[in-house]
């Protein structure tokens, strides 16, 4: 087969290629960071590349549909490279007992008179009962001891003492607690004698050049020739890369780092492990496992101390996962006195509702349209997006970066179609009216700004951009925000009429997630993504998966909570709840 030079820009990466190879390939084999938020289906339009073969003019084309037919010269548009990663959340203090501890230990010397075993008279020193040693620990055993003169630290992860190291290395106790989302991963390296926070990393989840959504990945593992393989490999890189970069700020080494704990939805669990996810597409969305799992570092590829442990946060269900017992860990949903209502909107919308007595959970395929998937001109939080609008006698918005517009995100969504349903330019079924049906005097003053782009009505929100196209939003934005919001507000109206308790019952409503804590309350209640009743009782809590895996690592108390919560809240299928479909279309309108 013949083979064709490729030359990548802006990063003048050159590359012999096979004939016929798709470009969403080549920038995979070329170590490229690239996404295909529609998993390179050709739905989404964002992989929109530059293309110049030998005399012939340059062209603009969907990288995920084009193949190499001869020498090109590749030139990739817009790279998001400083993203908005949410990385805080609300901080809660705890009684510091890592799921891993070290003791010092000066054993006596054998004798004559003391002949005890070396494991014995290790673990009679150490005053624990039932404690168990693999393989290696008992091979490694005597010499380590020998060399040492008697004395010794203990490593123990549970009932296990999975090292035993020369001399007092106690001072060298570290975990890092990972929030896997679909779209990002944080880290939070963690001093495991004190409960400091040493730093924190994170990145783009590398997944999304498969896909933005956990449908479009659980295809591609179960149906993509060596899929699950590449997906598993894609993320294990990444943390491990986080981890390098975390202890070197730190001023550590990985082999310091013992434990790690992670949070991730369903999908993202299976990947990590590299579970096969297929049945989690399809009823009756069956998980492989949900219960709490503990797995050794190189088992899975995770490079920390060789002795070091993975904890991973029990499921509830296939489409609700262990970032949702992690947000409501740290919101101490288990302790609520009254009624509390936490939405987590990251690339999935999950939400739970009830107090110490009773909790119910439910998950809504709400994410693409707030992540900016499914949006003309969306793109994530990153540098040069649009993140709120404001509308009325002066128009106004902000941009991550304060740069030149590129696209909008899904705050600034809202706040602008919030804005312009309140200047009546949108009305009340969602429609973008034309100039002449405009009545109110407010909106008349941007009648210049409805424009048809493509064949649709939109309303232009910027002209000079940083990439020469215009920023807009379509009518057909409108109705995928529509879909999304519908989704969560009738997800809420399950859960109310599930638990027996009106909208007005519910006394705090806490937002987890990225968009959660940087949308404005005022345009999530105006629209209809949370109740309006709910106006004055919104609170954001952050990135609370993190804070939950924070938590589980450094409190074995915390870790046994988390179980505990996955097992006491009540997954809610909506697709089994008859009234889902008239609550949804009863919440679309605005």
């Amino acid at each position: 087969m013949n083979k064709y030079k490729v030359k990548i820009l802006p990063d003048n990466i050159e590359m012999l290629v096979e004939e016929n190879t798709v470009l969403k390939e080549v920038f995979t084999e070329g170590g490229i960071k690239f996404e295909f938020p529609c998993g390179g289906a050709g739905k989404c339009k964002k992989c929109k590349v530059k293309i110049k073969k030998e005399g012939e003019k340059e062209e603009e084309v969907l990288a995920c549909q084009t193949e190499v037919k001869g020498d090109l010269v590749v030139e990739i548009i817009k790279r998001e490279q400083k993203h908005h990663i949410l990385e805080k959340g609300v901080k809660r203090q705890v009684v510091i007992n890592p799921l891993v501890k070290k003791v010092y230990l000066e054993l006596p010397h054998p004798s004559i008179q003391d002949n005890r075993a070396d494991w014995t008279r290790l673990i009679e020193s150490l005053g624990q009962k039932g404690l168990r040693a693999n393989l290696k620990v008992l091979r490694d055993l005597p010499e380590k001891l020998r060399k040492s003169d008697f004395k010794s630290t203990v490593v123990i992860a549970g009932d296990e003492v999975v090292a035993v190291e020369s001399e007092d290395t106690t001072e060298k106790l570290l975990g890092m607690a990972f929030d896997i989302g679909t779209t990002t991963i944080v880290g939070y390296l963690m001093n495991l004698n004190t409960g400091q926070e040493l730093t924190h990393v994170s990145s783009i989840n590398p997944q999304t050049k498969y896909g933005a959504d956990v449908i479009s990945r659980i295809i591609f593992a179960s149906q993509s020739a060596g899929g699950l393989e590449k997906l598993h490999k894609e993320v294990v890189m990444e943390i491990n890369s986080l981890i390098e970069k975390a202890v070197e700020e730190a001023g550590y080494k990985s082999e310091d780092v013992y434990a790690i704990t992670v949070a991730g939805n369903t999908t993202m669990h299976h990947l990590f492990l590299k579970i096969q996810p297929r049945y989690l597409a399809s009823a009756p969305y069956v998980p492989v496992v949900k219960e709490k799992l503990t797995v050794g570092a190189d088992d899975i590829g995770i490079r920390i101390n060789p002795a070091g442990k993975v904890f991973l946060l029990p499921n509830i269900a296939g489409f609700v996962g262990a970032d949702t017992v992690a947000a409501a860990l740290a919101a101490e949903m288990d302790k609520a006195e009254e009624l509390k209502l936490l939405i987590d909107i990251g690339t999935n919308g999950e939400i739970v509702l009830g107090t110490k007595e009773r909790l119910y959970a439910c998950s809504t395929a709400a994410g693409p349209a707030f992540e900016g998937a499914h949006i003309s001109c969306g793109m994530r939080g990153a540098t040069g997006a649009i993140d709120h609008v404001s509308i009325g006698e002066e128009y106004k918005y902000t941009v991550i970066g304060d740069t030149l517009p590129a696209g909008i995100c899904g705050s600034g969504l809202l706040d602008a179609v919030a804005e312009l349903l309140k200047i009546g330019v949108v009305d009340t079924n969602g429609r973008i009216l034309k100039p002449d049906q405009i009545r109110n005097k407010l909106g008349g003053k941007y009648k210049d700004r409805i424009v048809t782009i493509n064949g649709i009505l939109s309303f232009l929100l910027e002209k000079e951009t940083a990439t020469g196209q215009p920023v807009y939003i379509s009518q057909k934005d409108i109705r995928e925000l529509q879909l999304a919001k519908g989704a969560i507000a009738a997800g809420i109206e399950v859960l109310l009429k599930t638990y027996g308790a009106k909208v007005e019952d519910i006394k705090e409503v806490l937002l987890a997630g990225a968009f959660g804590n940087y949308l404005n309350p005022e345009s999530a209640c105006r629209v209809g993504l949370i109740p309006p009743e709910l106006r004055g009782k919104i609170k954001g809590i952050g990135n609370a998966a993190g804070v939950g895996a924070k938590l589980a690592l450094l409190s074995k108390k915390e870790f046994k909570r988390a179980e505990m919560l996955s097992q006491k809240i009540k997954y809610i299928e909506l697709s089994a709840v008859p009234e889902f479909s008239s609550f949804f279309a009863k919440k679309i309108s605005f």
